[in-house]
């Protein structure tokens, strides 16, 4: 698979839908995280992130032009342990519940089915990232349906149990614009972690999402020897 830089994966499509980046810093120090929500209703954009705890969830930035909460109020990223997880939907609570459990990612992913918006019946795009005492590892997932038939999932896991330094893996939930939306489709795009700082590499995101569409973005830098985190929030609305 093509190894392609952030930029010109983001710059490639007007409309990403909500997007997952999962990877190792060059140096081998930090995993990477990034989570990014874009909007074309103006339910969608009125969308704002802010901290919860360890993790992140979305609020309404008016909440009086809060139309329909449905699928766009979730807790994006939860951390239980040393695991942080980061999803698309409200699948965030299930896999965070269920892995306490003692289910794996994948087993917890089993009680969940894509979207309801028909006609694009979104896909639920999932993430998981494990890092501990030196070692990291990570795995994506996403549940979609198959061709738009609501009668027929499928279900995906990635694994990447050695990820390399300085190489990470994007899933999004859309493979461009159409109506309906179509389903991203295939493996994680393999892309380029940066040599940069958080906050460069949080600028190097948000610049080339599509200025029209972007609404939110979250990053994280967790340290894998330490398991300590930093963290950056960036609103479109402000």
């Amino acid at each position: 698979m093509e190894l392609i830089t952030i930029e010109k994966e983001l710059n490639s499509l007007e409309y990403h839908g909500r997007g997952i980046i999962l990877g190792k810093s060059p140096d081998g120090r930090n995993a990477v995280i990034a989570y990014f929500i874009m909007g074309r209703s103006e339910n969608s954009r009125n969308r704002v992130f802010v901290e919860d705890g360890m993790g992140i969830r979305t609020q309404a930035f008016d909440p009086s032009k809060m139309t329909d909460p449905h699928l766009i109020i979730y807790a994006p990223v939860k951390v239980l342990g040393t695991k942080t997880i980061v999803t698309n939907g409200d699948q965030t609570d299930t896999i965070y519940e269920q892995m306490d459990k003692q289910q794996t990612f994948e087993q917890s992913l089993r009680f969940r089915e894509f979207e309801d918006d028909k006609p694009n019946f979104t896909p639920r795009i999932s993430g998981i990232v494990h890092a501990d005492g030196g070692n990291m590892n990570y795995a994506m997932h996403i549940i979609k349906s198959l061709d738009g038939d609501p009668e027929c999932t499928v279900r995906n896991t990635f694994a990447y149990s050695c990820p390399k330094s300085g190489e990470g893996r994007f899933i999004h939930t859309y493979k461009g614009a159409g109506d309906p939306l179509p389903s991203f489709e295939g493996e994680p795009k393999r892309v380029i972690i940066p040599d940069l700082s958080l906050d460069d590499f949080t600028k190097l995101v948000w610049d080339n999402l599509n200025k029209d569409n972007k609404v939110s973005l979250f990053t994280r830098y967790i340290d894998i020897d330490t398991g300590r985190f930093d963290s950056r929030i960036v609103n479109k609305n402000v």
